[in-house]
This record gives structure tokens, sequence and C-alpha cells, in this order.
């Protein structure tokens, strides 16, 4: 299994808005579509957000997520991977909603507060499709991503202790791996970890490649390579370069139009789906094996499909 590279992909998110590409999916029957799509093509892991399938704003109810998860359990045997980040506007009440429903065998959990800003997006459009995204955008420069430790042991307790659910831990900086390290001697989780270190969002780590050994050896420092698993995001532009160079390094991957709308330079991508479908054959010809679903289950210690609620 030391081997074997995890490929998330991450289907919707909550960053992107319906005017920046006609193929980001936010109707429930899309949002499913895509992921089995992803599942189909290599993606061991689906990292999964609703929105409002009127004007796809970003929203954390349960009844909307329960419109597509038992579609795509049906038709995938891929680990469902639900946000515990929604958006930056919901409280911890609304992010941890959908989790608790469903009791995934995986959770996202932020590991501390952020400055996490995509206001410069709004610069780039004039016509929007819809009202709320304009708005949306520009306002996060005067936010903070809260995730307070106490929010933290919160997560830990309602749906660690409370649904049997294990996590990725996103961090955006170095400082979140120094916060994951915090509540692992607190004993409130355990390893083998399952971090998704994040590269390029504005408030957070840089994309330059150098902070790649950075990353991996300040977590090796802290944790020991033997307890965790190591995934790679890069934001935009940068997503293919970051998890190619991360994935020789040993990490695995993440992927998915939540994280890049586009294919290759100037060209969007039509699905999440095409985006696995490229990383997939990157690792093949790096002679690296990609990790089946129930590969990942026993790499992350994970609980099993049949004992979720979806």
């Amino acid at each position: 299994m030391a081997d074997k590279v995890i490929v998330t992909s991450a289907i919707t998110g909550s960053i992107h808005t319906p005017t920046m590409s006609p193929y980001l999916p936010f109707k429930p029957e899309d949002i499913a579509q895509q992921a089995i799509e992803a599942a189909r093509a290599g993606a061991a892991i689906l990292h999964l957000h609703a929105r409002d399938p009127q004007n796809g704003r970003p929203l954390g109810d349960p009844d909307v997520y329960m419109q597509f998860l038992p579609k795509i359990k049906a038709c995938t045997n891929a680990v469902i991977n639900i946000t515990t980040g929604g958006s930056l506007y919901m409280d911890l009440d609304q992010r941890l909603a959908a989790a608790r429903r469903a009791k995934p065998e995986m959770a996202s959990f932020n590991m501390g507060s952020i400055n996490f800003s995509i206001h410069r997006m709004a610069k780039r459009y004039n016509n929007w499709k819809y009202d709320w995204e304009e708005s949306f955008l520009q306002q996060t420069e005067g936010n903070i991503f809260r995730n307070t430790f106490i929010d933290m042991k919160r997560v830990v307790q309602e749906l660690a202790e409370g649904c049997g659910t294990r996590f990725e831990f996103e961090c955006y900086d170095i400082g979140q791996l120094y916060n994951l390290a915090y509540i692992l001697d607190e004993k409130l989780v355990e390893p083998p970890l399952f971090i998704q270190t994040i590269f390029g969002i504005l408030g957070g780590l840089g994309t330059d490649v150098e902070l790649l050994s950075y990353v991996r050896a300040t977590a090796d420092r802290l944790f020991g390579r033997e307890n965790y698993q190591w995934s790679i995001l890069g934001a935009g532009r940068h997503q293919m370069r970051l998890v190619t160079m991360g994935a020789i390094m040993g990490g695995n991957v993440r992927v998915g139009l939540e994280d890049s709308l586009f294919l290759s330079k100037g060209e969007l991508a039509k699905s999440s789906a095409e985006q696995v479908k490229k990383i997939c054959r990157i690792l093949n010809e790096l002679s690296l094996d990609i990790a089946t679903p129930d590969d990942a289950r026993k790499m992350l210690a994970l609980k099993g499909a049949d004992q979720t609620a979806i």
C-alpha cells in the first residue's frame, strides 16, 4: 500500500461560481453524475459540497446532499468525503449539518482560521449569471474563515466520536500543521492521518515548488512518516504542476473543479473526471500505482461504506 497514490476528486466546492464555467455542477443530478464519472476515471475519494439547485450558491442543507449522496453510493465504491468547511458564510452548525446526517466515512476538517480571500476573482468578470456571485466573491476580502480550537473539538466530538467519521485534515499553512500536531497530542484524533496541504489560496501557502519539500519535512518531523498520508492540492493553474511534483515526492493527489476549472492552459475542463483521467495518466507514466477505494480505506483506516447513513 505504501507505494499507491490516492486520487481525490473535489467535484464542485464553494469557491467558483456558475459564471466562471458552464461545466461547474450545482444541480444535485449534475453533482452526482460528475462524481460517478470521476470515480470511474480513477478517483478513490470524492470530496463533496452542495449548492442551491436554482442558482448555484453554496449551501449546507442536508436535504440537498441527500438528493445526490445515495445515487453516488449506489453507483460507485468510492469513499464519500463531505465538507465541514462548507462556505465562508456558514456558521459551524450549518457546516456540520450534512456530515451529522450522513455519517460519512470521511469529512474535511480545516486546521485553523484563515483570511481565506477569493475577492480578486470578481475582477475577471463583467456579466454575471446570477446576482449573488459578485458580492459573494468581493466580501471575502473582509472575511475570516473561523476554525478555533473550540470549533475543532466540537468537530471531533460530533463526527469522530459521534459518527465514526475520519478526516481529511486541510492545512493551508505551516502553522496549521502545528495545530494538527496539538490536537493529536491532546488525543482528540489518532493516526493514520490524511493530511491535505493546500497551495495557492490567498491567505495561505503560496505556490512555490520549494514549499512542497518544506511542508513534507515539517509533517515528517511532527508526525513521523509512518503515521500519515500526505496529499497535495494546487489551486487554479498550479493544480497539475504541484500535484505531480507532490506525487513524485511520495504524496497523494487531489484534483477537481472545486480546485481548478481548467484542464490545460486556456481550456476549461468539462468535468472533474477529465482532470482525474489526466492525473491518472501522469501517475501511470511515472510508474506510480493508483489506489482503489478499498486500498484507500485500508490506508486511512476507514469504517466502510456500510457503516454510513447514506
